[in-house]
């Protein structure tokens, strides 16, 4: 929608501003990242996540004298529209809503129909283009999107590393030789020779990693996807996610009037199934598991 622009801030900053005060950013900070229920300090969230995402995008940005504002605006939304318990939350959403669900798209609702009770925070067009293409598939359609895409991949993927091995479920000493000789063997050095190699090799709004990086990348991928991530005991807890989204899906879709007003609205104008998707998927992992108590444990009652 048109609006008068500001007199000292850009268009991106703004996008930026209006992101990083809303609900939505807030409640990343109790979404799990990767380890479901981690007892500790110093595990990622989703919140903390972005920040280094953001971080590594500006970083990249700067140095290729892209638009940083930009950069800053897609990395802080793109995961605004995460499930609560990381991506076994978000597959189980996924299993149990007819259209499917990505949480890259989730993100665009939130910032155009969801936050500020159904007017949206009015971002340019380049934002949530970025935001909508972060993950997979089609690139996004300017640099700074592209950016925020790698940024994404070489944050989730170093941090995890550090996080597996708190965990004590991934020995430093495991990691796979070839991939440690090319990138390094602390997460500092990786993410250097990371950001370095994709400044070195960008141009011409491509934003790429050398053949050999992009090759050592893959490889340590792989070897987070063959281990770290099926990890038994994180898919013990993982199956527990499946219950408690499913069961609560059904029960909403069965009683909306459960829901906020707000959600009411939407099931009135879009449909129950969209209006659970959109308020299950918001919730932070300390309300959907409380929900779910509240909804299918007995509770205790007094006498008064």
């Amino acid at each position: 929608r048109y609006e008068p622009e500001c007199d000292i801030r850009t268009v991106y900053q703004r996008d930026r501003d209006r992101i990083l005060h809303s609900k939505a950013f807030r409640r990343m900070k109790d979404k799990t990242q990767v380890f479901l229920a981690a007892q500790g300090d110093h595990y990622r969230t989703r919140l903390t996540h972005t920040l280094e995402v953001s971080q590594i995008a500006r970083t990249i940005a700067r140095a290729l004298n892209l638009n940083e504002d930009l950069t800053e605006a897609i990395a802080l939304g793109h995961d605004l529209g995460h499930t609560p318990f990381g991506h076994s939350g978000e597959a189980a959403l996924n299993a149990v809503h007819p259209g499917g669900f990505r949480h890259a798209e989730q993100s665009v609702r939130v910032v155009q129909v969801l936050e500020k009770e159904g007017q949206g925070l009015n971002l340019t067009w380049e934002v949530r283009n970025g935001i909508v293409t972060h993950t997979s598939g089609a690139w996004a359609r300017t640099p700074e999107g592209c950016v925020v895409r790698r940024a994404d991949h070489i944050a989730f993927l170093n941090h995890d590393i550090e996080d597996a091995i708190t965990a004590g479920v991934l020995d430093a000493r495991q990691l796979p030789p070839e991939a440690v000789a090319v990138l390094g063997r602390t997460k500092s050095e990786r993410i250097t020779t990371m950001i370095t190699d994709l400044v070195a090799h960008s141009g011409n709004g491509k934003i790429n990693f050398s053949p050999e990086v992009e090759a050592a990348y893959a490889v340590l991928k792989d070897f987070m996807y063959a281990t770290v991530y099926v990890d038994k005991e994180a898919k013990r807890e993982e199956k527990k996610v499946d219950k408690l989204i499913s069961e609560l899906y059904a029960r909403l879709c069965d009683e909306p009037a459960l829901m906020p007003n707000f959600y009411m609205q939407i099931a009135y104008n879009e449909g129950v199934d969209r209006a659970v998707t959109d308020y299950i998927s918001g919730m932070s992992d300390e309300f959907a598991t409380r929900l779910f108590e509240e909804l299918f444990i007995p509770q205790k009652w007094h006498v008064l």
